[in-house]
């Protein structure tokens, strides 16, 4: 139990470095640690495909696609940024604080029990187990998918909109 409050613990700091971070070079590593610490708690909860592929694709060949990427691109300068960092973190400084606050909340008042994987029996649906045994799977993900919207619309917002 403490091993997986490490990992889940690493898992947000190194996903809040990834996003806080100002060089695309230090993103793509810290969302290749994302991954392959993700890959571990998928391990440890006896999803071995999922974590193989979790660390194959996400961590190794997305990660090769990104750097081949920023790669093409040209730096700026130190001034700029400089500016940026500053603009990022007036942007972004409550961040840590709603972070630590949902969590806590959601430790709190929710009361999740501990990670129970329960084994369906080989009468039932993918939907009946999804939607029935999983549905906290499906909001996380719901979220994920939420946040990747996000994170698309924040990279290709122009300055003039």
């Amino acid at each position: 139990m403490a091993l997986n409050l490490i990992l889940l613990s690493g898992l947000v700091l190194a996903a809040v470095w990834t996003v806080m971070t100002i060089r695309l070079i230090r993103a793509v590593v810290g969302l290749a640690l994302t991954s392959a610490i993700l890959a571990v708690i998928m391990y440890r909860l006896n999803s071995p495909l999922a974590a193989v592929f979790e660390l194959s694709v996400c961590s190794g060949l997305i990660s090769v696609i990104f750097i081949t990427t920023v790669s093409f691109t040209q730096r700026i300068s130190k001034e700029r940024l400089l500016v940026r960092r500053r603009e990022r973190l007036a942007k972004f400084w409550l961040l840590p604080i709603i972070l630590v606050t949902a969590g806590l909340f959601l430790m709190q008042y929710l009361k999740i029990p501990d990670f129970v994987i329960s084994a369906p029996s080989g009468s039932q649906d993918v939907r009946e187990i999804i939607w029935n045994l999983r549905h906290l799977d499906l909001f996380g993900q719901i979220l994920v998918l939420f946040a990747g919207i996000f994170g698309v619309v924040i990279l290709f917002k122009t300055p003039d909109a």
